[in-house]
């Protein structure tokens, strides 16, 4: 299943290659990393802090970047599943709209009649 994200992730996220991306297991290994965050980030994420939810600012960091990257991936797989829909759809049967109309009121009826609704 990962490298099936793995391979989707690539497709649609072009540049992206085995060793730019990070593992889609996780990892204890940590990196420091310096960032700037606006007053008001910083506040929210103290705030997180000091009320229990988090141990540190970098906690919560760490926890917002793990919830963008799966973010991008659902994304990612998203689009790859509606193309592959959008494959077979278009390698399907096509019906005219009138064709259409009259396949969706003849169901209608037969509905209708097995529940015993009037028009």
């Amino acid at each position: 299943m990962a490298n099936d994200r793995l391979s989707m992730l690539t497709t649609v996220l072009p540049g992206i290659t085995i060793e730019t991306l990070p593992s889609l297991e996780s990892t204890l290994m940590t990196v420091k990393s310096s960032i700037s965050l606006t007053d008001e980030q910083h506040s929210f994420a103290r705030t997180l802090v000091e009320a229990g939810r988090f141990p540190s600012v970098s906690a919560v960091l760490q926890q917002g970047v793990e919830l963008l990257r799966r973010q991008i991936e659902d994304e990612a797989l998203e689009r790859a599943a509606l193309a592959e829909i959008m494959k077979q759809r278009r390698s399907g049967e096509f019906f005219s709209v009138n064709e259409m109309d009259d396949r969706l009121l003849r169901m209608l009826d037969m509905k209708r009649q097995a529940h015993a609704v009037r028009n």
